[in-house]
């Protein structure tokens, strides 16, 4: 008598975040991107810069990446700062969702200290939220 079950399926290989996009990014803290900033004097900054915009040009195959960010972090970062909340909205719009930042949220930086705290925590946030499927 012979054995009539089926070969178990191959496994489907792991699915993008959604239609159309790549890979999502690394779900980074706050919190830890003020500190490592504060404990390497700002060189981490440059670091972070480079791996979200990389991360936004992988997930959805647009924006300017990783190395051209680093170049614009070093040679005027202030463009940047509306540059990212506008890369991460323009995401937002490809997957048909509502922009919860945009090139204005730059402005957050003209407050002192705080504005810069509060466009991180608006700027991550939005990716974060991006990145685990929240939004």
């Amino acid at each position: 008598m012979s054995d009539t079950t089926p070969p178990p399926a191959p496994e489907a290989p792991a699915a993008p975040a959604a239609p159309g996009f790549g890979p999502v990014g690394t779900v980074r803290s706050p919190i830890v991107v003020i500190l490592l900033t504060i404990i390497t004097f700002g060189i981490y900054s440059l670091f972070w810069t480079f791996g979200v915009f990389k991360d936004l040009k992988n997930h959805t195959g647009n924006g300017i990446g990783g190395g051209i960010a680093l170049l614009i972090a070093i040679v005027i970062s202030p463009v940047n700062l509306f540059l990212l909340p506008a890369e991460i909205g323009a995401m937002y719009a490809q997957a048909g969702k509502e922009k919860p930042v945009s090139g204005i949220t730059g402005l957050w930086n003209l407050l002192p200290i705080v504005g810069s705290i509060i466009w991180l925590f608006k700027v991550q946030g939005a990716m974060n939220a991006r990145w685990t499927g929240a939004a």
